[in-house]
């Protein structure tokens, strides 16, 4: 993107622990100044701004500015609201505001000034490891990931989050901000045919519930950071617990580790099963969780593979393929 790019998108921070009713309203209060808002819960939200400026007759900063107003005096809310040419430009400022609200502008041709002295952490999108992986080779600044060529960075960082972490460095950042209000949560569902004790046979239900549940959100583009388990028994009792994950995520095998925890936390004996329900919770926008670097080439190879699997799906339906323990509960509802 050209750093002559003019500064349309914003984006907002409400305040941490925001009760889920004033986040719907401050949702409402975006979408006033304009149609295309998409929601990153629990808290923030993106807003382009393209298609208003000239509905409103003001530039992208003053709408920022006014939104505050009505926020703090209609909510009694106040917000932190970053403005710049990209998504990444836009809430690198937000979280650059200092104290709990303000409106921080960068313009498209003030982008590689702005973010060049920032500390590399402070690059949205880069994780802790990531940031830390950069440091130990004298990366401490964006100017300077900036300035590194692409092809060193994806050495250090991976190909994928290095050409990216290059990419933002210099203000590129094509994605679009896309209309979404994304659900508080996503949920699958198992019934058995028939009561059941085989702790075998739960278990594999509970694998395919996970493999659907990992595709759901994967497809959503969200990411859980909580998983609910149900357990219905016969004569109509249920059993529910909720753990959250370590960090955010979508993939398989970390929902797959939680889901397990959470049925031996059950300690079922002996007890009649009529069905089970997956809930995963807490969900957020997977573009916001950060990558961490890790050197366990078999969780990248399963990753890698979990990809080559959504292909599949994608192509052939979502029962083409699977773990085999799952085969006699596809399609299940």
């Amino acid at each position: 993107m050209s750093n002559k790019a003019e500064a349309t998108v914003m984006h907002v921070r409400c305040p941490d622990r925001l009760p889920e009713e004033t986040y719907r309203r401050v949702l409402e209060m975006l979408a006033e100044l304009s149609p295309v808002v998409q929601a990153l819960p629990p808290t923030c939200a993106l807003v382009e701004l393209k298609g208003a400026l000239r509905y409103h007759g003001t530039d992208a900063g003053h709408l920022g500015e006014i939104l505050r107003v009505r926020a703090i005096s209609r909510l009694g809310v106040d917000l932190r609201i970053g403005v710049g040419p990209t998504i990444t430009v836009a809430a690198t400022a937000s979280a650059q505001v200092t104290g709990p609200g303000g409106v921080l502008t960068v313009a498209g041709r003030q982008t590689a000034e702005w973010l060049g002295p920032l500390p590399v952490e402070a690059l949205h999108g880069i994780g802790p490891r990531q940031a830390a992986a950069l440091r130990d080779y004298g990366i401490h600044s964006v100017g300077l990931l900036a300035a590194v060529s692409p092809g060193t960075v994806q050495r250090l960082l991976g190909r994928t989050d290095g050409r990216l972490a290059a990419d933002r460095a210099r203000g590129i950042d094509p994605r679009p901000v896309v209309p979404r209000t994304l659900p508080a949560s996503a949920s699958v569902r198992h019934t058995f045919e028939r009561h059941t004790l085989d702790g075998a046979s739960v278990r594999s239900a509970l694998l395919d519930l996970v493999v659907r549940l990992g595709l759901l959100l994967r497809h959503r583009g969200q990411a859980a950071r909580a998983l609910s388990l149900t357990l219905r028994f016969a004569g109509g009792t249920t059993w529910e617990r909720t753990r959250r994950l370590p960090e955010p995520s979508h993939h398989d095998e970390d929902l797959r580790t939680l889901a397990y925890q959470l049925m031996d936390a059950a300690g079922l004996q002996r007890a009649r099963l009529t069905g089970l329900t997956l809930r995963a919770e807490d969900l957020i926008d997977a573009d916001r969780v950060a990558r961490q670097i890790t050197l366990d080439e078999t969780r990248e190879s399963r990753l890698a593979a979990e990809l080559v699997l959504d292909r599949i799906r994608d192509k052939f339906g979502p029962d083409a393929v699977g773990p085999a323990a799952t085969v006699p509960y596809r399609r299940a509802s």
